[in-house]
């Protein structure tokens, strides 16, 4: 029997998925293999590369930044819209890089805007979509977002908890929905279908294969939750916009929504024993902080933010708040900050009093998901080309395993291997190697 606590077993496939092993139960899924276009003309090896130092170049003084590009007003809108929507996920809204490069102004500039347009057009093997030649983006948005990213990037407002209050709307108040489940849908087989950028969402009958509504929602769902219960669905957009929808309704609909921030990924609820459907956590990029809500009528009842030292002691201004899990043996919710690489396992018993234990890990943490178990959590640090191995049940790291190049497992699949029994395993944005 191989103990998670004493290290992790991986296994590599020829279609670059690693798997863990964990012998104490099954199930099965299918993991999803990645593949990107490879780009021979760019020369992606200067994106960050300093000439060495045996070179003139680095013999010579560092030649002055580069001036900045001139935008108007109504292109300098435009540009800060499409950032948002296609860019700040993986650079960050202060584009300090994460997932994707750093954007700052040093490199940049340095690049000029001629580079920076191919390598928006044409994208890279590493993952950068190729926003030109997808038709995402038009010759002048490319151009623009190469003069764009040349700027000092705006800093967001904050958003306060009285912020958070201020645009919630109470659709339908916990008095007025049904006490008993008014419909005869199979709430276990049903789904929640992201229509990305339509801004909702799909629920869809499992057993009969209609659609049961489509529901308006945020921009760009990018998870959707259910509640202890099954009462409740969550859904959050990643313009922050989270929404409470009634399954119990005799057509499941929105019954509360409120804004938690500027930019946001994740939502989940209070799952321990007593608490179910009583609490909901929801994670923003911008402000970097996490919120905690009534789950009933996500009322916002504690703000707590995330900026502080990464696990190299540095400190960040930005640690976004990547995946959140629900503990199932402690009443605590494992929220993970992405660029400190600190998972944080924040019990929600006492909010008045709250405590919380801080895991250091790996940096730019982002997705996962638990082992078949339901006690070991699995998370993506993809930058850093690690898995880190929670065990929930002792607050504790019980491995950090080196894996293929920027892990991204979303929940991960949990199935039996021929060999090694029960395994987790994540895909890749880039593949490497069989082991």
């Amino acid at each position: 029997m191989i103990s998670m606590t004493a290290g992790a077993t991986s296994i590599t496939t020829k279609a670059g998925m690693t798997a863990f092993h964990n012998p104490l139960k099954s199930s099965t899924m299918k993991a999803k293999s990645w593949r990107f276009t490879a780009l021979a003309a760019l020369p992606l090896t200067l994106w960050l590369s300093h000439a060495s130092a045996d070179t003139p170049a680095a013999a010579s003084a560092t030649p002055p930044m580069a001036a900045a590009p001139t935008l108007t007003p109504a292109e300098f809108d435009h540009a800060r819209q499409i950032y948002f929507e296609r860019c700040a996920g993986c650079h960050g809204v202060l584009r300090k890089g994460a997932t994707g490069k750093p954007l700052t102004p040093d490199i940049t500039r340095a690049r000029g805007s001629e580079y920076l347009k191919t390598f928006i057009k044409y994208g890279s093997p590493a993952g950068m979509p190729n926003w030109g030649t997808s038709g995402d983006l038009s010759d002048s948005e490319v151009d623009l977002m190469a003069r764009y990213i040349q700027l000092d990037p705006p800093t967001p407002p904050e958003f306060s908890l009285a912020d958070i209050e201020k645009s919630r709307k109470d659709i339908v108040p916990v008095a007025k929905r049904p006490a008993r489940k008014m419909n005869q849908y199979n709430l276990d087989n049903l789904f929640s279908v992201t229509l990305r950028d339509a801004g909702e969402v799909a629920l869809i009958d499992g057993d009969s294969k209609q659609i049961i509504n489509i529901v308006k929602t945020g921009y760009a769902v990018h998870i959707s939750r259910m509640s202890a219960s099954g009462r409740y669905l969550y859904v959050i957009g990643r313009d922050a916009r989270l929404d409470l929808i009634d399954l119990w309704l005799p057509k499941p609909d929105i019954v509360a929504e409120v804004k938690i921030g500027l930019e946001a990924r994740s939502v989940e609820t209070s799952k321990y024993k007593g608490y179910e459907d009583k609490y909901a956590v929801a994670g923003s990029y911008w402000p970097p902080q996490y919120v905690i809500m009534e789950g009933d009528t996500l009322k916002p009842l504690k703000v707590v933010s995330t900026r502080g030292m990464t696990v190299d002691n540095e400190y960040h201004p930005e640690p976004r708040v990547a995946s959140i899990v629900a503990s199932h043996f402690h009443p605590e919710f494992v929220i993970n900050a992405k660029e400190t690489g600190k998972i944080l396992m924040v019990n929600y018993a006492d909010l008045n009093n709250l405590k919380t234990t801080t895991i250091d890990s790996a940096k730019f943490l982002h997705d996962g998901g638990f082992d078949a178990t339901g006690r070991y959590f699995l998370v993506a640090a993809n930058a850093s080309n690690k898995i880190a191995v929670v065990d929930t049940k002792e607050d504790k790291l019980a491995a950090l395993v080196d894996v293929g190049k920027t892990p991204h497992p979303g929940r991960g699949a949990n199935f039996a291997h021929p060999k090694f029994g029960p395994v987790w395993a994540t895909s890749h944005l880039a593949t490497r190697p069989s082991a």
